[in-house]
Order: structure tokens, then C-alpha cells, then sequence
């Protein structure tokens, strides 16, 4: 099974491209979607995050995200921990996902997670794949997808890695610079049916 490590800027076109894997039969992780997943159900994961950070359940047994977001964000050292935890507990999951999916005998799957080039799950990968767009074009659909303000589109934007650094640290890029979704649809279609060959 090819593994492909999808990742780049939010408001590039990742989904497009993920939904294009999805059409060849390959099966998609949602990294984001495993790790909130694991805050609710995860007890291995659960415990060792209040062993780190001390009581984060709420009534239902879930970790409170607000709660723990409010200890981690602005301690660089706690977002450090909680970020090792996450990710070990996340890797071994998509593991066993990806060993799932492979006696399904599907031949293709995409991880899709933030911060993959630094993570531990860029291991499962074969291939590592960059998905840029100009600024511009990326700050446009924030604001249509997440309904916010061209002020807050253009600071989330700012805020994260340049492009440089996305080129320097993946084994290819996929520039979304067409004027349609459809065309970009079309192109991510071409660009996988060349890299796996």
C-alpha cells in the first residue's frame, strides 16, 4: 500500500486533493478527526494527559479541549509536552489504521494531518506531498469556508510556515493556482495518477 502524507497551508486545496484519493479507492486519515476522537474515548491517552497536566474530564468522561487548551496555549513548554503525547498516541493509531485498511486490500491511503513534516507519522509515509496556494487565493476561501473577516483570514494566514518550507521538506507540491475548483480537481487527479505509477 502507498502511504501519502498530505499537508500545506490552510485554504491551499488539501481537500480537494484528499477527496481525488478518495475517488482512486484510497482510504483517507483525518488526523485531526483521530486525535478528537481519542480525547473521548482514549483511556490510555486520557490518562496520560492527567498525569501530565492534572484533572481535563468533563461529566461525560471526555477530555475538556477548552480546559486543556487553556494550560498549553502560551506555556511553550507544556504545548511541547502535550504536543508528545498527542503524537505518540496519534501515530499509533493511524498505524493500526493503516494496517486496517491494508488486509481491506486497499492499495492507497493519504494522511492528512497539521504539523505532519514534524511529526512522527511523516515515518508512515512514502511520499510526502505539499498542497500551496498564493496568499490571496488561500485568504479568499478562508473567509468564504469559515464565514470570518478578511482581517482574521489574513492573520491566520500570516501565521503560518512559508511556502519555502513546504517545498524544502516534501517529496512533491501541488500549486493551487486555478481560477476553479473544478480545474484544480483535474489537475490533482493528473498529479496522483503520475506519482503512482
Amino acid at each position: 500500500m502507498t502511504v501519502l502524507g498530505i499537508t500545506g497551508p490552510t485554504g491551499a486545496g488539501k481537500t480537494t486533493l484528499l477527496r481525488e484519493v478518495e475517488k482512486l479507492g484510497g482510504a483517507v486519515i483525518d488526523c485531526d478527526a483521530v486525535y478528537h476522537e481519542m480525547l473521548k474515548s482514549d483511556i490510555t491517552l486520557q490518562d496520560m494527559l492527567e498525569r501530565e497536566f492534572g484533572p481535563l474530564r468533563d461529566e461525560s468522561g471526555s477530555i475538556d479541549r477548552k480546559k486543556l487548551g487553556r494550560i498549553v496555549f502560551g506555556a511553550p513548554e507544556k504545548l511541547e509536552a502535550l504536543n508528545a503525547i498527542a503524537w505518540r498516541g496519534i501515530t499509533h493509531r493511524v498505524r493500526g489504521i493503516l494496517e486496517d485498511r491494508r488486509e481491506q486490500g486497499r492499495a492507497l491511503a493519504a494522511i492528512d494531518a497539521i504539523a505532519l513534516l514534524e511529526s512522527p507519522l511523516k515515518e508512515l509515509c512514502q511520499l510526502t506531498v505539499a498542497v500551496l496556494a498564493p496568499q490571496e487565493v488561500r485568504v479568499r476561501r478562508v473567509m468564504a469556508r469559515e464565514g470570518v473577516s478578511e482581517q482574521y483570514a489574513w492573520a491566520r494566514v500570516k501565521a503560518q510556515r512559508p511556502d519555502e518550507y513546504f517545498i524544502r521538506k516534501c517529496d512533491y507540491t501541488l500549486v493551487n493556482d486555478l481560477p476553479a475548483a473544478e480545474e484544480f480537481s483535474q489537475k490533482a487527479r493528473e498529479f496522483l495518477k503520475e506519482v503512482l505509477l
